[in-house]
């Protein structure tokens, strides 16, 4: 099992560069796997959108609160470490047009020495992603075409550069340089809770990582990426599924448990603190009890 360390954004903390960066530094120290970082690009003040992971309708992150950029923030986090994974959790794809994404994603994945992994949601607020440009309701298809420009632009070195032309985006002779330093590109994981995001999943991701579903459910969603990734002459068994669970509650039992499921990572959530010693003494505890070096 993997254990990854979800950014601790709801602290208010990740675009504090002393703050931030220490506490990545003693994640790799303790062996965690990887961080993950989330984003919202706009978060709008009233927003009408339901948020599909609490009851209530609404996330827990104040309107106002420091989101800083997640690609910016791991490339900052990249420089401050030397081995840990950096991870989007999840990066709201239709905020971003591909071409240029490509391009960012494959220079951190460079200059980290290939440590960074994409996970990817087509996002639930209405507000934000038509702010950013796109149009909501057909985010669903215009984001499968982006992971398609994506894929295109790392794999192409011919002369005569990548082409495309479909539906949201069109280039001709697109010489994207540098690649990513991983074979075959960034790891494209695919977060939600909907059968859509599974099979886009089995369609054109590496794994995925469902949010706020468990049991059948859960163990239908996963059927569905298998099925959808032999549907398109894949290799489920080489899909990754990521889980979650809390850094203050997760056990080897637990984490066992989850793997029984499938699951070959976990995201932990730590406790909200704005203390950096009992954050990182938080990690130490999790650390230990999961017996990481």
């Amino acid at each position: 099992m993997k254990y990854a360390v979800l950014l601790p954004v709801a602290a208010g903390v990740t675009a504090d560069p002393a703050w931030i960066g220490e506490y990545v530094r003693h994640a790799e120290d303790c062996g965690y796997e990887s961080v993950g970082a989330v984003e919202h690009a706009v978060v709008a003040s009233g927003y009408s959108s339901v948020y599909p992971y609490d009851s209530s309708g609404k996330m827990e992150l104040a309107d106002d609160l420091d989101i800083p950029d997640p690609l910016d923030l791991l490339a900052y986090l990249a420089g401050r470490t030397s081995r840990i994974g950096l991870a989007t959790g999840v990066l709201v794809l239709p905020n971003h047009h591909p071409v240029v994404l490509a391009k960012r994603l494959a220079t951190i994945d460079a200059l980290s020495g290939g440590r960074l992994r994409l996970v990817v949601g087509m996002g639930w607020m209405r507000e934000e992603i038509e702010a950013c440009g796109a149009d909501f309701d057909s985010r669903g298809r215009r984001g499968d075409e982006q992971l398609q420009v994506l894929r295109e632009l790392w794999a192409e070195t011919g002369p005569e550069g990548a082409s495309h032309d479909g539906e949201f985006f069109r280039f001709k002779g697109a010489m994207s340089y540098p690649k990513p330093v991983q074979a075959g590109g960034v790891p494209i994981h695919v977060g939600g809770h909907t059968k859509a995001a599974a099979r886009r999943a089995g369609r054109y991701g590496d794994g995925l990582q469902p949010l706020g579903v468990a049991g059948d459910e859960l163990r239908a969603l996963v059927a569905l990426m298998r099925e959808e990734a032999e549907r398109n002459g894949r290799d489920p068994d080489a899909l990754e599924l990521t889980l979650g669970h809390s850094l203050a509650a997760v056990t080897p039992e637990k984490a066992g448990r989850l793997g029984d499921l499938g699951a070959g990572r976990l995201v932990l959530r730590g406790t909200v603190t704005t203390d950096l010693n009992e954050a990182k003494d938080e990690l130490s505890s999790c650390a230990e009890r999961l017996g990481l070096s």
